[in-house]
């Protein structure tokens, strides 16, 4: 199973969705999940940013050798689910992958949820409690995604995407 996560700029939600999706798939003991991440206008090479990264290690999550990279079509035909961040980076997947599996990650928060139908709120620019409030969000999305795919998304072999 690919799971591509994607964002605007592959330096803040993406990249930390990435990261908690890699811990949830070995939480699980999940060994064939393949995870990745990619910006609908990402400048390549970028890190990802200083609070995202003090927000993923201090809950044993690494961001430090993050680069960001721009949303292409290889990334799309490698990924068996694209999972954007906002409804407007499922469209712009779909647009150049229109046979996609395409989804917002907010979809896989329970129905009560605040933000169930809301997309993730980007937190560039903000402090390390507004990131956190991202990652938080990020994990329980995270968590419902991963009920959603059940058990038979594991086993196997883990890679890290393309």
């Amino acid at each position: 199973m690919n799971l591509l996560f994607v964002c605007t700029g592959n330096i803040c939600r993406s990249p930390m969705a990435e990261a908690i999706a890699r811990a949830e798939a070995a939480a699980r003991g999940w060994t064939e999940v393949s995870c990745a991440s990619a910006g609908t206008f990402a400048l390549p090479g970028r890190p990802a940013s200083g609070p995202g990264i003090a927000v993923a290690a201090a809950h044993g999550l690494d961001l430090a050798g993050h680069a960001s990279r721009e949303l292409s079509l290889e990334l799309l035909e490698w990924a068996d689910l694209i999972i954007g961040m906002e409804a407007s980076h499922a469209g712009a997947a779909a647009r150049l992958a229109p046979d996609a599996a395409v989804h917002v990650m907010t979809d896989f928060l329970p129905e009560e949820h605040a933000r169930s139908a809301g997309g993730v709120p980007d937190p560039y620019g903000g402090d390390f409690e507004t990131y956190e409030a991202t990652r938080a969000l990020l994990t329980l999305a995270m968590r419902g995604l991963f009920d959603a795919l059940g058990e038979d998304a594991g086993g196997g072999r883990e890679g890290s995407g393309p």
